[in-house]
């Protein structure tokens, strides 16, 4: 089962991975582009900006075409196309592209796992964690999720709560398939 976790930063989406990486047995977990890039040497700004967006974007679809079937994604093209529509201003053919790009791209994901900003927020997000940007992607990725609902047979588990119940959420969709 190939399965991608989805979210805005600061929401919890890197500590449902590594809980999961402790109960999914013979499963191959891939960090999110940004930590790969970054370890092979890709130097990105503070804010990350569109174009760096689009390296991302590019990477997660690479991570898409040339894993495995049992896997788990830290992220995926996905959460790259909600930055893009945030920051892409007027750069609206390049997303429309990307967006074409990405709808192809979830085929090939078995269950996306999507990890939204709680009401009460659960995580403190400080001011330089972009707390703005961080709730305007939020909204971008519930609409593209609906979007991409509609377009596709698509299985989708939106999860919630502590880190723990979150994985047993997630659990509990792979154990059901």
């Amino acid at each position: 089962m190939r399965i991608a976790i989805t979210g805005t930063h600061k929401v919890g989406k890197t500590s449902l991975f590594e809980c999961l990486s402790e109960t999914l047995r013979g499963y191959d977990f891939i960090e999110e582009p940004y930590y790969q890039l970054a370890e092979a040497g890709y130097e990105f700004s503070d804010n990350p900006s569109y174009e760096e967006y689009l390296v991302m974007l590019e990477h997660s679809l690479k991570q898409l075409s040339t894993s495995g079937d049992d896997v788990v994604f830290d992220r995926c093209p996905l959460d790259y196309l909600a930055y893009l529509r945030v920051t892409g201003g007027s750069v609206r053919s390049a997303i429309h592209s990307a967006y074409s790009r990405v709808r192809d791209a979830l085929t090939e994901i078995d269950l996306l796992v999507f990890v939204p900003i709680e009401e009460p927020d659960l995580i403190n997000c400080r001011d330089s964690d972009l707390p703005e940007l961080r709730l305007k992607v939020n909204h971008a990725l519930e609409e593209l999720i609906r979007d991409f609902m509609l377009d596709t047979d698509f299985n989708i588990a939106i999860v919630s709560g502590s880190i723990t119940e979150r994985c047993e959420q997630v659990l509990n969709k792979v154990e059901s398939r």
